[in-house]
């Protein structure tokens, strides 16, 4: 072979090489590129962790007051999570919490469409499928996203720890503008402990207001959580919100009111929520 012949091979060896594209990552190569989020509590996990390019559509209250990704949303095709609407757009996956119903997952999977669930998150704290830093990084991991689910759990986690010694004894009743309050059991209850306080409500489960309770026994402070600035004109018309005793609790000094997008879903914002109550974010 002649000195020239061997130049030029070598030449064309060093230009191939040069031009290859990298080799995909395998998370990459694996990663949805036309999702479609059914509900709201999956738009956030969509919106927070996918990038723009993979999103085909998300669900109509994406942009409604009690979505925390509301302005990321703008701009974002919505589609109604019927079967109908949803399989004429061809996604290559589809996220939901409640969205299209209780069958709605086998529906789709028959149908050859996977679905990722975002499924029910039951404590603040953990790495467990049930936590929210568990579901954080399951929810990336499914959206093709891995290493941005871990760096949220991490800072989900420092926020977290930062709070952990911080404990004053004080009592909060929750308050949602539908009249009812939340006791042991929730997610509610693990944010007013983990911002150093003690939950009024102790019955366990979702509650109406204890108006009666009220009227001989007083929280040290009180926590609306509410979908605009003005939470005089925040409650639903029937209400207990307006009975003249809730509204007294309302109208006192010591009132943290707290957006209701930051706990509308059990996901990472809801440490917004906690470190609002804590006194280290305006609420």
């Amino acid at each position: 072979m002649s000195r020239l012949t061997i130049l030029l091979a070598s030449l064309a060896i060093g230009l191939a090489a040069c031009g290859a594209p990298p080799t995909p990552r395998a998370e990459e190569s694996s990663r949805p590129m036309r999702i479609v989020s059914l509900d709201y509590c999956a738009d956030q996990y969509v919106l927070k962790l996918a990038d723009r390019e993979q999103i085909l559509a998300i669900s109509p209250d994406a942009t409604k007051d009690f979505s925390y990704m509301r302005a990321a949303a703008k701009g974002v095709p919505t589609v109604r999570p019927s079967a109908e609407n949803v399989l004429v757009l061809k996604p290559d996956l589809i996220v939901r919490s409640y969205g299209g119903g209780p069958r709605a997952s086998a529906f789709f999977e028959q149908a050859g469409v996977p679905v990722l669930n975002v499924g029910w998150t039951s404590s603040i704290d953990g790495s467990d499928m049930t936590s929210i830093p568990g579901v954080i990084q399951h929810m990336a991991d499914g959206l093709g996203q891995g290493e941005r689910g871990e760096a949220l759990a991490k800072d989900f986690r420092a926020r977290l720890d930062a709070l952990k010694a911080q404990h004053d004894g004080k009592t909060a009743l929750y308050m949602t503008s539908g009249g009812v309050t939340s006791g042991p059991g929730s997610l509610v209850h693990q944010m007013l402990l983990a911002a150093g306080l003690e939950n009024f409500q102790q019955t366990p489960g979702w509650r109406p207001i204890p108006l009666e309770r009220l009227t001989r026994d007083q929280p040290d402070m009180i926590v609306p959580a509410l979908f605009n600035a003005d939470h005089a004109a925040s409650p639903d018309v029937w209400s207990p919100m307006h009975h003249p005793i809730a509204r007294t609790q309302l109208a006192r000094k010591d009132v943290v009111p707290i957006e209701g997008a930051w706990t509308a879903c059990g996901a990472w914002f809801l440490m917004d929520a906690i470190e609002a109550l804590a006194g280290k974010k305006d609420p």
